[in-house]
């Protein structure tokens, strides 16, 4: 048994020494004063303390987990004899440093195995299980206190407990290293953050090589040449800044289409599949109107009179005879009235004059017949009954295994958002990976993703605000694989509290996003 346990070490040790040759890590030796019992592990009242000494080697494997070889030699009290007996013992440890090497204040927790020699006559295999704590007395010296419980392989009464403190010198390592990252504050060009040594100490959420400093899309992979920001629709224009993310464009165009390549956008563009000047349109006669405006397509004429010779009052082109404003500047398109802001609809039959839109004047983002300005989902097309939001559908949840119930709730206490916004914290993206685990161990359940805010500020806001955290929620889980089909998001804002709002506690209860699965 002791060779096989030699043997394990030695492979250890010599693991730890080829990953030291790829990554440079410090190295510790010190000494400590033993205080050791038999007595008490053994229940036996009458053994007294003994004393010894201990010299150790340790080396880093990791920022936080190291490999120690210490050597003991004192004085045994044994349960069997009268006598005290001398010993010698040599362990291989690991050691799980909770701060990692550089810390002020360093705790660990060891555990290994080791070979215990008595008068040199008789040999016990011990396991040693314990807690220790170094303090940093100086930027390599520290003070070393540790205790273990030792756990005798043998049919003899050898369990103890041994107490220690001593002096720890670390070698290879004189610089600094705040965060434990393995790069020195003095090159670390984030030294508050952990980071990798390929980008200088700096952190990289999203893992696409880009420092999140410099990544304009810190969550989200993306490209060097977009500084990280991904482009969905591959036209070379990142997604943050093109207009239309999901169809190829040119950067002429702010990333949007342009089918017959006069330089304006196909959704600006009145004859998108003709080229022209003319708000994209052909102008046969060169006066500057589109043909299709042009009462004389043919002859040269002037914005004033519309292409054609005539009487025009207000001088906008529509001849005093068809303009229903003749004495307001207006246009072709309404008649010779005003148009505010060119939607087709004149302002005098504008609903919303200064916002383009083609529900009376007035826009209409998810085409359910409900404008923006009254439509508490105007992303998500609904009905008016609903304030035009989509109708939810009640169905009993589908009872699931506890621990992964128990997921979808901790999940909607741990999910957390930027202030008054719905960009996810990056300690959102691990429990809500846990929650795509859940989803796909149960691949024939649907899921709702349900907002939910507290009712501090106005509640249309907070409506809006909850419906984008929710969706924020859904973008990630399709982002981890999960089929669009399957899951789908809505916003309630204040309108479901399960705590009250008159205490910060409850307020806090009350912003939440929730998880319910359905068959």
């Amino acid at each position: 048994m002791k060779y096989t346990i030699l043997s394990l070490l030695l492979s250890v040790l010599l693991a730890t020494t080829l990953h030291a040759q790829k990554q440079p890590l410090p190295s510790n030796i010190g000494a400590k004063v033993l205080v050791i019992n038999y007595g008490y592990p053994n229940s036996i009242d009458t053994l007294r303390f003994t004393n010894g000494i201990e010299a150790f080697y340790s080396k880093f494997i990791t920022p936080r987990l190291s490999f120690s070889v210490p050597l003991k030699i004192g004085v045994n009290h044994l349960p069997e004899r009268r006598n005290n007996m001398n010993f010698i013992s040599i362990d291989g440890q690991l050691r799980f440093n909770f701060a990692g090497y550089d810390a002020k204040v360093g705790p660990y927790m060891l555990f290994g195995g080791g070979v215990n020699i008595e008068n040199f006559d008789s040999t016990n295999v011990q396991i040693p299980l314990g807690l220790g704590v170094n303090f940093r007395l100086a930027p390599n010296s520290f003070l070393n206190i540790q205790a273990e419980y030792r756990y005798g392989l043998t049919k003899l009464l050898r369990n103890n407990a041994q107490i220690g403190i001593g002096y720890t010198y670390r070698l290879g390592q004189t610089k600094s290293d705040s965060d434990g990252d393995g790069v020195p504050d003095d090159i670390d060009q984030c030294p508050g953050e952990v980071g990798t040594k390929e980008l200088a100490g700096c952190p990289d959420t999203d893992g696409d090589g880009i420092t999140d400093i410099a990544d304009a899309c810190p969550t989200l992979p993306g490209s060097e040449e977009l500084l990280g920001c991904p482009d969905s629709d591959d036209d070379g224009i990142a997604d943050n800044v093109d207009k239309c993310p999901d169809l190829p464009g040119t950067s002429a165009t702010g990333g949007c289409p342009d089918t017959d390549g006069d330089g304006i956008p196909d959704d600006e563009d009145e004859c998108p599949n003709i080229t022209g000047r003319a708000n994209g349109c052909p102008d046969s006669d060169g006066d500057g109107i589109a043909d299709k405006d042009d009462a004389c397509p043919n002859q040269l004429g002037t914005i004033e009179t519309n292409g054609c010779p005539g009487a025009d009052a207000d001088g906008d082109g529509v001849q005093d005879d068809e303009d229903e404003c003749p004495n307001e500047k207006g246009s072709a398109r309404t008649n010779g009235c005003p148009d505010e802001d060119r939607d087709g609809f004149a302002d005098k039959d504008d609903n919303c004059p200064n916002l383009a839109g083609n529900l009376n004047g007035c826009p209409d983002s998810d085409g359910d017949g409900i404008d923006d300005s009254l439509d508490s989902c105007p992303s998500r097309a609904g009905t008016a009954a609903n304030n035009g939001c989509p109708e939810i559908v009640r169905r009993e949840e589908v009872e699931i295994a506890k621990e992964d119930r128990d997921v979808l709730i901790r999940a909607a206490k741990a999910i957390r958002f930027e202030t008054a916004s719905a960009i996810l914290k990056s300690e959102s993206y691990d429990v809500l990976k846990e929650v795509a685990e859940v989803l796909e161990r149960y691949p024939d359940l649907t899921a709702t993703i349900e907002g939910h805010t507290d009712d501090v500020g106005r509640s249309s806001t907070n409506l809006e605000l909850s419906e984008e955290r929710a969706k924020s929620c859904y973008e990630y889980l399709i982002a981890q694989g999960i089929d669009s089909e399957r899951i789908s998001y809505v916003g309630y804002g204040e309108k479901r509290p399960i705590e009250s709002n008159k205490t910060e506690s409850g307020r806090k209860m009350n912003r939440r996003v929730e998880f319910k699965l359905y068959e």
